[in-house]
């Protein structure tokens, strides 16, 4: 049985053993599938490099993977033990080698990653994908050093199969207070004033430091040792996919990927071999039939750190609130494009 926790503390450690309903809702596969029938919006136990030679050939819209990262760490027992650069560099290009076919012509991927392998994964993805940015976040949380600085960002490289890919802008904007508000004529000049102070949606750049990672009170946190958060997840999801579209993640951990695509009306499915990472996945699946919230992403923005009463304030929910966002559509064949105006 779990332990007793302290009363805040949400944090998901159900055991396999009474998770078994969870367990059971997985699925394993081990012939070829000419569809995603038995797959689509489900959790696969098993280990991704043999999984992915079993799927269709462009079957994902969408792939967000969070590999080990070049560490001596345990998963729930298993150890993943640090490689020499050129054993992770070979690793990381048999593991996108699987997973490429899977992915659409007009397809996004996003590869999770510290700083000492983003300097692999980078050189990698770019033999089998166009890269398009590398992403930093500040993850803030973990301990100092004694010797060094502590480390407190992550990286996201973000790459595509082509020149046409989805891009939503405006569904990732992020709404900011308004420090010294610009006016024309005495009224506001890109931001909106409300009751509850100055606001202005303003386009995201490929540093977020609006993150936080997962933590004992919040509903989404499991006891798994690298789980990203909700938000974190989401801002892929909504820039780089439309609703109905097929997320993939082949290193599913306790399922934050899947969590956020049924959140937000896309299909999903992936592969994790943990059976204990499967349990949490499927329970968390299972609690967002009943609760569509990502912390941090209220009324479709994202907003601010430690900005809570605004965000449930009665006149930001109906207030629109200018962005300074400039921007062009070009659609192109399934896939739209969506940058700024330069």
């Amino acid at each position: 049985m779990e332990s007793a926790k302290a009363g805040r503390n949400k944090t998901i450690t159900t055991s396999v053993s009474e998770g078994a309903e969870y367990l059971s809702r997985c699925v394993s596969i081990r012939d070829p599938q000419q569809s995603l029938d038995n797959v689509l919006d489900k959790t696969i136990l098993g280990d991704t490099l043999e999984v992915c030679s079993l799927l269709p050939l462009g079957c994902v819209d969408l792939i967000i993977a969070d590999p080990p990262y070049n560490l001596t760490k345990s998963f729930n027992g298993t150890t993943f033990s640090r490689k020499k650069d050129a054993d992770y560099e070979e690793y990381t290009r048999q593991w996108l080698s699987a997973i490429k076919p899977l992915l659409k012509d007009s397809g996004s991927i996003y590869v999770c990653c510290d700083w000492e392998t983003s300097l692999i994964i980078g050189r990698v993805l770019g033999e089998f994908f166009r890269i398009r940015n590398r992403i930093t976040w500040q993850r803030e949380k973990g301990r100092g050093a004694k010797a060094n600085w502590k480390n407190g960002m992550e990286d996201i490289w973000f790459a595509t199969t082509s020149d046409r890919f989805t891009f939503n802008l405006d569904a990732v904007r992020i709404r900011k207070n308004v420090i010294a508000p610009y006016r024309v004529d005495g009224k506001p000049k890109d931001w909106t004033e409300t009751q509850n102070g100055n606001y202005r949606d303003t386009c995201p750049s490929n540093f977020w430091d609006d993150i936080t990672i997962p933590f004992w009170s919040m509903a989404e946190n499991t006891a798994h040792p690298t789980q990203k958060s909700e938000k974190l997840i989401a801002k892929i999801v909504l820039a780089s996919s439309s609703e109905g579209d097929v997320i993939f993640d082949p290193f599913l951990g306790s399922g934050t990927t899947s969590v956020v695509a049924k959140k937000l009306k896309r299909h999903y499915f992936g592969v994790e071999i943990e059976p204990q990472y499967c349990v949490w996945a499927e329970q968390r699946l299972a609690m967002a039939e009943n609760d569509s919230e990502i912390q941090g992403y209220v009324n479709g923005v994202f907003w601010e750190r430690n900005s809570s009463p605004e965000q449930k304030s009665k006149t930001n929910e109906t207030s629109p609130v200018s962005s300074t966002c400039g921007r062009k559509l070009t659609k192109r064949g399934t896939g739209s494009k969506i940058a700024e105006n330069m």
